[in-house]
């Protein structure tokens, strides 16, 4: 079997697990036995670009006729069976699709955001949930509130961009959905339920976890969307000491709350940003892992790298993290589930500090049955053969 996996990578300096996840799924592939030709590109390349293809820029997520020319001649010279599509912006444009279709080879995407129907991507806006241009032929929220990178021009042709390609988005053959979030996000964009397949991604094993440690650990980006804001807030509402220790990793722009908490109070430290080794020492030194997003996050790797270590996880109930969690999983959940507040976060610490190592084993199970490699690569190849 013969596979073009399309992707334009996001920048270097924007640490992107979509990037990584790519990348682990054309190691995987290749080692199923499956003949993988990378079609990628990446925004870093744009720098490098001429003043002319700088100028032609603006209408590449409309038509870039470049990355068409050049995906004809790929498809001509290896015939594949199917074509994955990841990313397409800005450099690929998912008129991809199109020339896929012209050249008689089925499309199958992975949907990674929700950026069918939102300029940004995120249903997020102003540090609330939107989803104002749901349903809209052209999405004027977007343009008002100059949603993509904060420009009101950008924001339009991006906007244009989503109204042009509806025909093209529900031409694609088959629909990967990370989480059952992301299949009815498909279903309200018009997306027949026979169309969509849910197979999340998954991470290499770490191997047998270590024994639990102690107390709780956030680790992501310090933005207000993933909630440090309000996993503080909660915090707070217990005497210092009282649940044991709070590691907090990562980095962004809230990253002076976490650093403030850890001045004032004795049961909280801040790691800052921690590579992989220091990452897996600091699964290894905690008990529950904390996801708990203020938006409908797609898929949380953090989630699923905790699993892999047998770290139950206490999320909110948003996005992908029931999904992750399997709050509706009859062998049992590998975690707990709250709204995203203050008062109902607060009151699920002390429960999954006393109850976690229970649920550490069923976090582990369900990584090994629904996160491996193995089992998502054998997914991803039967969507492939099923084309």
């Amino acid at each position: 079997m013969q596979v073009i996996v399309a992707h334009n990578r996001y920048r270097e300096a924007q640490p992107s697990g979509e990037n990584t996840i790519v990348d682990q799924e054309i190691v995987q592939l290749r080692a199923a036995g499956v003949e993988v030709h990378p079609f990628l590109r990446s925004s870093d390349e744009i720098a490098e670009f001429s003043p002319a293809a700088k100028a032609l820029l603006p209408i590449s997520p409309i038509y870039a006729p470049k990355a068409q020319q050049e995906l004809s001649r790929l498809i001509t010279e290896h015939r594949p069976d199917v074509l994955h599509l990841h990313n397409p912006y800005p450099l690929l444009s998912p008129w991809v699709v199109r020339t896929a279709h012209k050249h008689g080879v089925p499309v199958v995407q992975t949907v990674h955001n929700y950026r069918q129907v939102c300029s940004s991507g995120l249903y997020f806006r102003d540090g609330r949930i939107c989803q104002d241009c749901r349903g809209r032929a052209l999405g004027v929220p977007a343009i008002v509130h100059k949603c993509y990178r904060g420009s009101r021009a950008q924001s339009a042709l991006m906007a244009t961009t989503l109204a042009v390609h509806r025909p093209t988005w529900r031409s694609v053959d088959r629909y990967i959905a990370l989480t059952s979030g992301i299949a009815e996000h498909l279903r309200d964009y018009g997306i027949p339920d026979d169309r969509i397949v849910i197979k999340p991604n998954g991470i290499p094993d770490p191997g047998t976890p270590a024994p639990l440690g102690e107390g709780f650990l956030f680790f992501g980006r310090l933005s207000p969307e993933k909630g440090v804001g309000l996993l503080l807030d909660a915090w707070r509402r217990h005497p210092d000491g009282a649940l044991g220790p709070l590691r907090i990793a990562g980095d962004g722009e809230l990253r002076g709350l976490a650093e403030a908490a850890a001045a004032e109070r004795g049961d909280v430290e801040f790691l800052g940003p921690l590579d992989r080794a220091g990452v897996a020492a600091a699964l290894r030194s905690t008990a529950v892992v904390l996801t708990v997003p203020t938006w409908h996050d797609v898929l949380p790797t953090v989630v699923i790298e905790a699993l892999a270590a047998g770290r139950p996880v206490l999320g909110t109930a948003l996005g992908g993290i029931p999904y992750l969690v399997g709050a509706h999983d009859p062998a049992g959940a590998a975690g707990w589930i709250v709204p995203a507040d203050p008062a109902a976060l607060a009151a699920a610490l002390p429960t999954a500090r006393a109850t976690a190592g229970t649920l550490a084993p069923l976090a582990r199970t369900r990584y090994e049955r629904t996160f491996h490699p193995d089992v998502v690569t054998r997914q991803l190849v039967d969507v492939y053969t099923k084309m």
